[in-house]
Formats: C-alpha cells, structure tokens, sequence
C-alpha cells in the first residue's frame, strides 16, 4: 500500500464537525476550496480521460470532501502531511498547479 494510503487510512476520525475550533474551520474550507478546483479542472479536461478515470476521480474527491472536516478536527501533525499528499496526487492527475497563473502568488 502507498505510504499516503497507509498515512490516510490509520488515521482514526471520531471527531463532530460542531468540535472544529476556528483555526480548523478556516483550515477545513481552505482544504475544501483546493479539493473544488481539482473537482472543476478535472471536468474542464473531461474529454480527455476515460470515463472509469473520471468515476473514480469523482469517487475519491467526494470521499476525501466528505471527510476533510473530521480529519482537520484531530489534533494529529499526520493530517497536514496526509492531506497535502493527498491534493499533490489529484494534481498529478488534474495538472490543477501547471493551469496556476504565476503572476498570482500568496
């Protein structure tokens, strides 16, 4: 199994999403917002993937939304790492950071 499946799947998530402090929250819909652009890039490039590559894109970016508020709600230092591996693997499929406009930065 690929260490960010291993990392993603021994994390325990028994939080409730009404436990989420600020700073979670603000982190929660930071993940969120990415999460989105890879969902909106990947529809704009439809065309040019197979329908059982969308399907499971689809798939896992519903699963991984659906849970991202439990995950920031742990108070565990492997949720940063997981998630940021978790958004660089949907990029290498989406090539969301190569469609960046380089003038933007934060």
């Amino acid at each position: 199994m690929p260490r960010t499946n291993r990392n993603f799947s021994r994390l325990h998530v028994d939080a409730h999403p009404s436990l989420l402090t600020a700073v979670d929250s603000i982190r929660v819909n930071f993940y969120r917002e990415e999460f989105q652009k890879h969902q909106e890039c990947l529809q704009r490039q439809r065309e040019s993937y197979s329908e059982c590559t969308i399907t499971e894109m689809e798939a896992a970016l519903r699963r991984v939304m659906a849970r991202v508020d439990e995950l920031c709600a742990q108070d565990d230092a492997d949720v940063d790492l997981v998630v940021s591996r978790l958004l660089h693997t949907f990029d290498g499929v989406t090539k969301l950071s190569a469609w960046s406009d380089p003038t933007n930065t934060h």
